[in-house]
């Protein structure tokens, strides 16, 4: 059984960082590329970061590149997300996913598996 569990979230201040990490089990883990996704309220989920498997490639939305930096650990299955210079905007369920093709990483419909998501909220 797959399982991708997600922890790390929380409410921090406009301008603080966070860390977001994701436990992988029931896979190959560096089979996978590996992705982060959010949804806020009434908006539809959306692509923020994705990592090979390797570790070797990324990619990244363009609302935070140079803030947000993803990484992964293959030994441990776990992948990470560092948050830093948060905004209010930020705010939303952050979901850990997995996807066979690296080129598939930006769209959901490209993700084979997904977290419960965590919650991370950003105050002004």
């Amino acid at each position: 059984q797959v399982q991708l569990v997600e922890s790390g979230g929380g409410v921090v201040q406009a301008g603080g960082s966070l860390r977001v990490s994701c436990a992988v089990s029931g896979l190959t883990f560096s089979n996978y590329a590996m992705a982060w996704f959010r949804q806020a309220p009434g908006k539809e989920r959306e692509f923020v970061a994705g990592i090979s498997g390797g570790g070797l490639a990324t990619r990244y939305a363009d609302s935070v590149k140079g803030r947000f930096t993803i990484s992964r650990d293959n030994a441990k299955s776990t992948l990470s997300l560092q948050m830093n210079s948060l905004k209010p905007e930020d705010t939303a369920v952050y979901y850990c996913a997995a996807s066979r093709t690296f080129n598939r990483l930006t769209t959901p419909d490209g993700i084979d598996y997904w977290g419960q998501g965590t919650q991370v909220t950003v105050s002004s």
